[in-house]
């Protein structure tokens, strides 16, 4: 299509460029977050109530206070682990005490028996638990979903680690992500998608105009893949 314009039309010009973060402290806090996000996720994907959540500590004898030395220990027992089971699935953090300042760890895994969790590790003492079954908080009941203990995780970075959040097994599997699709109506906090088989336990916007939606899925539908709607009344084949 071609327009045609008075003699004399002056070309326009160019905008300022508008910057998506007017701080860096907006782009780091917008990049943690997306981290943030990205750890939930796989901790989700990949740890069930069958996983252990366990917290490893030091004895005096074995005291760390750097990070560096920390890591490298940490590196070698997830070794460890993995020559006995090779299959096994291992996510991990460090930290620091908030008194004593000592280095500790804290380490999700699948497929590893606790017995061998604690013979392996030699250093101090490994204090270890299954996931729950039903997670319940903000008085409601979120199922097996490990949100809350992967945002704990998280938390215990700090820029004297490095710029690695947590070390984790190159086996995990990645979170599934749907296609995007055009919204066929308008979604807000009070107006969220509908989701059968699930339930809505989280509606906010972001600061960025994005809108977040968490469900869980129900009991019943507790094998049901993210977004495929359930027809009425058919019946899961048994696992």
């Amino acid at each position: 299509m071609i327009f045609n314009l008075p003699d004399g039309t002056k070309k326009p010009k160019p905008g300022a460029p508008r910057f998506r973060f007017e701080t860096e402290e907006e782009r780091e806090k917008y990049n943690s977050e997306k981290s943030r996000r990205h750890f939930v996720r796989l901790v989700n994907a990949n740890f069930s109530p069958t996983s252990y959540y366990s917290t490893l500590t030091l004895d005096k004898a074995h005291e760390i206070h750097d990070f560096e030395t920390a890591k490298q220990e940490l590196n070698n027992y997830i070794r460890r682990l993995r020559r006995k089971h090779p299959q096994a699935k291992i996510v991990a953090v460090m930290g620091k005490g908030k008194r004593n300042h000592r280095v500790h760890f804290h380490m999700i895994s699948e497929g590893i028996p606790e017995e061998v969790l604690k013979k392996k590790w030699g250093m101090g003492t490994v204090d270890s638990d299954h996931l729950w079954e039903n997670v319940k908080y903000d008085d409601g009941d979120h199922g097996q979903d490990y949100t809350k203990l992967a945002n704990y995780l998280f938390d215990h970075w700090t820029p004297e680690q490095g710029t690695k959040r947590w070390t984790a097994t190159k086996n995990m599997d990645k979170p599934l992500h749907e296609a995007p699709r055009p919204a066929k109506r308008e979604y807000s906090e009070t107006r969220p998608p509908r989701m059968m088989g699930y339930i809505l336990v989280e509606s906010k916007a972001t600061k960025y105009g994005l809108l977040y939606f968490k469900y869980v899925k129900k009991p019943q539908d507790a094998k049901a893949p993210p977004g495929k709607k359930e027809k009425p009344g058919k019946k899961e084949k048994p696992g």
